[in-house]
């Protein structure tokens, strides 16, 4: 597989499994709260990661790489998260994934800021496709009842969106210099950290003997998947490809939602949904066609 192919692979392979990864979520918050959850979760991609990485090889990283690698999982696992799940205490879903999806537009913006990454208008046209896309997919819903909504909830999320889009950029500044593993490692280590008073505070009252299968087997399909395998073959993508184009991306993961909650949930689509979901692939096939003298940045 050449690494046009490899990256597509990844793109997509993101997509479905991030995608896949709300219905995970709904399933885990059953039994563990959310705290606990999202320390469970980091915490024990880390352990997978970082005994990887020993039988590899630990890298020898210097105090700025660390510094930026700090960074990355700062705002994602750590802010983001934070941030979406206080944030989905106070506003609707539906709205929560309008407003994420501005993420490729802050990438673009900051991409352009901090890396000199050029916006071409085709990449533009893609982002406010897919942006569109996801609106007509969410309002396409047939109970509206959850497009209310409180001013605090949606400035947690649009925090989340800001969140995601200067993990994105932090981690292609660092793929020219480490591999995607590397990058993946750490940053989860770093993320998981941000939790770790929090989870010491909440360990006492956890009732852990409500525990129940399916939450605890829906927490390992998040680890495995959803964490090691989703945030390195992201982080590989952003090795090979802009960060703005590796964002639009994101607003598949949506569609990806909906089509799983329809068959594993019972959810039904609407025609409305289904017409937001076929714009949404088709901004990132636009997206995504080569450019002319369009170069990548290598694998570190």
């Amino acid at each position: 597989m050449n690494s046009k192919a490899a990256t597509l692979f990844a793109l997509l392979s993101t997509m479905i499994l991030w995608g896949l990864s709300f219905i995970g979520i709904k399933i885990a918050l059953q039994s563990f709260s959310p705290i606990i959850y999202m320390f469970l979760r980091f915490s024990l991609a880390t352990l997978i990661l970082f005994f990887i990485l020993m039988m590899r090889g630990f890298p020898v990283l210097d105090k700025a790489t660390h510094c930026k690698l700090f960074l990355t999982g700062l705002f994602e696992p750590g802010l983001y998260y934070y941030f979406e799940t206080l944030g989905l205490t106070r506003t609707s879903a539906s709205k929560a994934s309008i407003i994420l999806a501005t993420v490729p537009i802050m990438v673009m913006i900051l991409a352009r800021i901090f890396l000199q990454e050029p916006i071409h208008k085709r990449s533009l046209f893609a982002i406010v496709m897919s942006v569109s896309g996801i609106c007509v997919l969410i309002l396409g819903q047939s109970n509206m009842a959850e497009l209310h909504t409180s001013i605090i909830g949606d400035m947690l999320i649009l925090g989340a969106a800001l969140s995601a889009a200067l993990y994105m950029v932090c981690a292609r500044s660092l793929g020219s210099q480490l591999s995607s593993l590397v990058i993946t490692s750490y940053q989860m280590f770093y993320g998981t950290l941000l939790f770790l008073p929090l989870f010491i505070y909440k360990y006492p009252t956890h009732s852990w003997g409500t525990v129940t299968s399916e939450s605890f087997a829906a927490l390992i399909f998040l680890v495995l998947f959803c964490s090691v395998a989703a945030y390195f073959l992201y982080n590989y993508a952003l090795t090979q490809i802009s960060a703005s184009r590796a964002a639009v991306f994101l607003n598949g993961v949506p569609l990806v939602t909906a089509i799983s909650a329809a068959l594993v949930l019972g959810e039904r689509l609407t025609s409305l949904q289904i017409s937001g979901g076929l714009m949404i692939l088709t901004a990132v096939f636009i997206a995504n066609l080569p450019l002319n003298g369009h170069s990548r940045v290598k694998s570190g």
